[in-house]
């Protein structure tokens, strides 16, 4: 057997594992972690016989490695090593190491929460941190405390790993390090790549160069399967029909022969060009590699929590990925690295990638916790669901019937968890059971599930069903064989019959119908007829890009939209049309009747009806002949409350009050008292909108009426005798200044300010001061123009500092007025000069 480097630490993990029920195994590329480790433990005591699962992220690299396993026995699948994928599976009474996809691991855990006869589960390229890992770990370190006698194992490796956090999380588990075997690979840096520059173009140039430099095979990491296909085609074009090169795509939904031809060795004398996603970072091994072209982008999906949508976006990858990307290189020699950025750009680059959870739909996995009956609080996680996204999915499965108000699993729940799908499909699957629609239910399922199958072709899912039913022709040869097995998965999966079978199953309404089981929220309605603008019953708005067939419908659902690069608006991928009718019958539960009284903000006047509404959008409306006063009473309120308090006739005398009472409030609240005086902010007063002016509301029916409210009547009621009276005492309107003239204080600013011509406050010796003598006034002192010569909170610092600098110059201006040495005890004028 050839010797990897992994195999110097399997003594230290086994070790680990025979005195603790965890571990943690870090082994860079190359090092042989997935071919080894678990056959290593296969017959350790401990082990007793029991079974090991090992998770792998994606089908393909699940696949592979059971077969890489079987082989070093020298077995074939289904013997000792065996796997199970989605669609395929290869398992037989002697396996004892079965190699899953974490959505497997998920539905075993929760048909057998003890998982009995299994005695190891290893978690295998956790780093790249799927939804499902985290899920399936959560799970296991749950059910292994409730309802295990024996323990269950856990093994978590990667390549590129925090650590220290899994070994927190695991109660300090031993953490196994291992040296990779890897040559040496020269990383080549590019010119900055700059924001939504193509990548294609930079590319093939480097392939080419590559080519002409370097020799073995190239593995190129290309962000998704549009530039895998459009790299391939000008490769095949500027390549021509070279013998000794194979251009060979990779991405998980190529057929198995395809993915086959991209690992395998290249046949003697030639040489390949895979071209990749981030599915060959770790887990494949390709033969014959020693170049690397790496564009440094990846797609991944992000739930964007305020649309409730699940869009793909391009990113950079982290400094992590780099590093296994361009391990890729250097596994069997020397090899090459092309970095297409530079190398200040990768030390901007994040350290790790993301976790799936921290940016990801969560309506699956909190349909799985409902269904282990735990909160997330109640799990150990490397990243906790964010409650913000986690509150959202609850509130999606609530309504499609998987959760009662109160949040527990429903009977039609369980069903829907029972079910290998998305809960929308799930949901989807069983609606479509009940009305005798099972055979188009699952292949409308089978379709949603995978890529569209003719993208750019319009957005109608008819002709995708007349394409999987061979009615029509087109489409990949292979997506079609995988949506037809998924759709007899799913018709296997569906038991019982149909509860209240359709009459007439064959009508194209039904597709509309089932669609919008599974996405009540973007049932659509469009904006003016025969246009391309619709809204959706979550209030948002999308439209098509160019003219579509189905602009010609004016109610719609969809099933694919987003926002992709360069455009502002959302754009309807997949839709299809959808008869209004159906909301009487087998779509009534999506209806709603609620009576509504607003504002027809074009009449300015109240207005009361009778509303139909599928979320935002109405059906049908009927005026209401007698207004309920209550709800007469909320509207109007609301309507302040989104309009403002502006709405109503304020004057400036009535702020001037509102500011006195909030003075005397504050200073209550700084004193630590508990204070009489009420809140009348603006903040507060929109809080409290039905308490103080519902009661007033009684003949407001028309927009203009709102200003023949006695508001000075309505906000004075707020404050209870003796209030008003102390209210005058400690924050008066205006102050007698030593002249005799009465001043008003301006109590919109803080603290608030007496504005008072400098002559009139000769002989008076300190601040004037409000509230009890708690706060001293802030002084505006006036020329006799009226104007600022000075500002002061401290009167006599005045007086003494600065005043003869201040008389100087106003003496200059002002020759004819009374600018005596000691103001003090001068006679204080409110004119030119005192009356003798």
């Amino acid at each position: 057997m050839q010797s990897l480097p992994i195999d110097a630490v399997l003594p230290a993990l086994r070790a680990a594992l025979s005195s603790r029920d965890e571990a943690v195994l870090e082994a860079p590329p190359g090092a042989g972690k997935t071919t080894r480790v678990p056959l290593a433990l296969l017959d350790e005591p401990w082990l007793a016989g029991q079974s090991i699962l090992m998770l792998e992220p994606r089908r393909l690299a699940a696949r592979a490695a059971a077969e890489r396993l079987a082989s070093e026995l020298g077995e074939a699948v289904g013997d000792t090593v065996g796997y199970r994928i989605r669609l395929d599976s290869k398992v037989g009474p002697n396996t004892r190491i079965e190699v899953v996809t974490e959505g497997i691991l998920t539905r075993r855990l929760q048909a057998d929460p003890a998982l009995e006869g299994v005695g190891l589960v290893i978690f295998d390229e956790f780093h790249e941190r799927s939804l499902d890992a985290d899920l399936a770990l959560a799970l296991c370190l749950n059910g292994r405390v409730l309802l295990r006698d024996t323990p269950l194992k856990l093994l978590v490796m990667s390549a590129t790993l925090e650590g220290a956090r899994l070994s927190a999380l695991l109660d300090d588990a031993p953490v196994v390090r291992s040296e990779g075997r890897m040559f040496p690979v020269d990383v080549r840096w590019g010119r900055p790549s700059q924001p939504g520059e193509f990548i294609e173009p930079r590319v093939v140039n480097t392939v080419l160069q590559a080519l002409d430099e370097e020799q073995g095979s190239l593995l190129v990491f290309l962000p998704g399967q549009a530039e895998i296909r459009r790299v391939h085609e000008q490769l095949a074009e500027q390549l021509g029909r070279r013998d000794d090169l194979l251009l060979c795509p990779l991405h998980g939904e190529l057929e198995l022969n395809a993915q086959r031809a991209a690992i395998e060795p290249a046949p003697t004398g030639t040489r390949k060009v895979v071209l990749a996603t981030n599915i060959a970072e770790t887990s494949l091994t390709i033969d014959g590699v020693r170049v690397v072209i790496d564009a440094g982008l990846a797609r991944v999906p992000r739930f964007d929590p305020g649309s409730g949508m699940t869009r793909l976006a391009t990113q950079r990858i982290s400094r992590a990925s780099a590093t296994q990307r361009a391990g890729r290189a250097g596994r069997l020699e020397p090899g090459v690295c092309y970095r297409l950025w530079s190398e200040t750009q990768h030390d901007q680059l994040n350290a790790y990638d993301s976790a799936e959870i921290v940016q990801a739909d969560l309506s699956g996995l909190a349909l799985q916790l409902a269904r282990w009956g735990v909160t997330p609080d109640e799990l150990s996680w490397l990243d906790a669901p964010p409650p913000a996204a986690y509150a959202q999915a609850g509130e999606l499965l609530r309504r499609l019937g998987a959760l009662d108000t109160r949040g527990v699993l429903t009977a039609h729940g369980q069903a829907m968890a029972e079910l290998p799908a998305h809960p929308r499909i799930a949901h989807l699957l069983l609606k479509g059971q009940a009305l005798g629609l099972t055979a188009l239910a699952c292949e409308l399922a089978a379709l949603l599930g995978e890529r569209d199958i003719l993208r750019g072709a319009g957005a109608d899912l008819h002709s995708r069903l007349a394409l999987l039913s061979g009615e029509a022709r087109g489409g990949g040869r292979g997506a079609l064989q995988r949506i037809r097995q998924l759709a007899r998965q799913y018709r296997q999966q569906l038991r019982g019959s149909a509860s209240a079978a359709v009459s007439d199953p064959e009508h194209p309404r039904w597709l509309g119908a089932l669609l919008a089981f599974a996405y009540p929220d973007r049932v659509a309605r469009q904006r003016r007829a025969e246009g391309g603008d619709y809204r959706l019953a979550n209030g948002r708005a999308a439209q098509f890009g160019e003219p579509d067939a189905l602009m010609k419908h004016e109610w719609l659902v969809i099933a694919d939209l987003g926002s992709r690069q360069g455009q502002r608006e959302e754009r309807i991928y997949l839709a299809a049309d959808l008869d209004p009718a159906l909301f009487d019958s087998v779509l009534a539960e999506q209806v709603s009747v609620q009576e509504v009284l607003d504002w027809d903000e074009r009449e300015g006047v109240l207005r009361a009806e009778r509303q139909r509404r599928v979320g935002e959008l109405v059906l049908s409306r009927e005026p209401l002949a007698a207004l309920d006063e209550a709800a007469r009473t909320r509207a109007l309120v609301e309507l302040v409350r989104r309009k403002g308090l502006e709405l109503l006739p304020w004057t400036p005398e009535l702020r001037q009050w509102q500011a006195r009472v909030l003075l005397l409030r504050g200073l209550d609240l700084e004193q630590g008292k508990a204070g009489d005086w009420p809140d009348v902010s603006d903040a507060a007063l929109l809080a409290s909108l039905e308490a103080w002016l519902g009661p007033y509301l009684g003949k407001v029916s028309r927009l203009s009426h709102f200003a023949n409210l006695d508001l000075s009547s309505i906000l004075h009621n707020r404050l209870p005798w003796p209030l008003p009276q102390r209210l005058d005492e400690l924050a008066p309107k205006s102050l007698t200044v030593p002249s005799g003239s009465q001043i008003r204080i301006d109590y919109s600013e803080s603290p608030p300010v007496l504005a008072v011509r400098l002559q009139e406050l000769f002989g008076l010796a300190a601040t004037p001061r409000i509230a009890g003598g708690r706060l001293g006034l802030k002084l505006h002192l006036l020329s006799p123009a009226h104007r600022p010569v000075q500002v002061t909170q401290d009167l006599a610092s005045f007086w003494a500092n600065t005043y003869a600098e201040v008389k100087k110059d106003l003496k200059g201006r002002y020759p004819k007025h009374y600018w005596p040495d000691d103001p003090l005890v001068a006679e204080p004028t409110a004119r030119a000069k005192p009356r003798r």
